[in-house]
């Protein structure tokens, strides 16, 4: 079972009108910036040297965080190293762009290791293990969100990337009508399976199963149809911004009410970092990874007539995702 965990995920998140709304108790910190106050949240820091065995072991997707001090050190040689290099190479490999190294890399050696990181197996390391508590803090948040509005009885879902089912499973227990979809034939046919053992099986006679998610392979320009909400978690990482907005403007096109995204956020700090993670790509060939710029994202979505009703940021020590909520302007 993926991601079905109990965890306690703190989050704050902030509507339009500036009222904090709290998802639950929470050591995370969730800003909405103003142009006099910053707040920056604290991070876990391991020393380089156990930095660096870490790294070693985690593709470039998974973005580390290592300390101040050790990301001043290794800036000097980050020149040393052409990690776009390596992606050329990998593009040149499977005859395309970056869809097309997602497409390969998550069906092979990325759908073994990602399944491990969503699952429950103890085989992960310490840097996998705390990427997962990281992004299952991500769906149960974004559960939270949805269901402090009321029922998701019946209510259509998309989940676009739906990966090995760690979202879409919840909404469908929660009675949603869920659509999940992703690039990647391994990944949902493992959704299917891990779908069908969880949900067909009732509580009790009189209650009866929940709908099962409609799963289909599709990247997400393919996607079609009108839904209540659309999902997208911790899939713009692969693509440039470039590539995003249109990806966004796609989304919130099949969106009728509410447009939820997670994404890299782009900074100074989280750059250098992605940038020193991308000295120890591991043995197993990545995707690039792509962070992104809060206003860019908030731009996107403001020129196809959205805006943004609650955003938060969620991290521990390996992973960090800015979640935003999006709704017709």
């Amino acid at each position: 079972m993926a991601c079905s965990v109990s965890l306690t995920s703190p989050i704050c998140l902030h509507n339009a009108s500036n009222t904090k709304t709290a998802l639950n108790p929470s050591p995370i910190k969730i800003v909405k910036a103003t142009p006099r106050s910053r707040t920056f949240t604290q991070f876990a820091i391991p020393p380089l040297s156990t930095a660096a065995a870490d790294f070693a072991s985690v593709d470039g997707t998974a973005i580390a965080v290592i300390g101040g001090s050790s990301v001043a050190a290794l800036a000097a040689v980050l020149t040393l190293t052409d990690p776009e290099r390596r992606r050329q190479f990998q593009a040149e490999e499977v005859g395309g762009g970056d869809k097309e190294v997602v497409r390969e890399y998550f069906n092979n050696s990325g759908f073994q290791r990602w399944k491990k990181i969503y699952g429950e197996t103890d085989d992960v390391n310490k840097v996998q293990r705390d990427i997962r508590l990281g992004h299952s803090k991500t769906v149960e948040n974004v559960m939270k969100m949805l269901t402090d509005e009321g029922s998701l009885q019946g209510v259509a879902v998309c989940d676009a990337g739906c990966g090995t089912g760690c979202l879409a499973i919840p909404l469908a227990k929660e009675g949603a009508v869920v659509y999940a979809s992703d690039i990647s034939a391994a990944m949902v046919s493992e959704a299917e399976r891990q779908a069908k053992e969880q949900l067909l099986i009732t509580k009790d006679d009189q209650s009866p199963p929940p709908t099962m998610p409609k799963f289909e392979v599709s990247d997400l320009e393919s996607l079609k149809g009108k839904y209540d909400t659309v999902i997208c978690l911790d899939v713009l990482i692969h693509y440039p911004q470039s590539q995003a907005d249109g990806m966004i403007a796609h989304l919130a096109s099949l969106a009728e009410n509410r447009l939820i995204l997670s994404f890299a956020p782009k900074t100074f700090y989280y750059d250098l970092l992605k940038r020193v993670g991308e000295l120890f790509p591991g043995p197993s060939k990545a995707t690039r990874a792509y962070l992104h710029a809060e206003a860019d994202v908030e731009r996107a979505l403001q020129k196809v007539g959205w805006k943004i009703r609650k955003r938060g940021l969620i991290t521990t020590q390996f992973y960090f995702a800015r979640l935003v909520e999006a709704v017709p302007a």
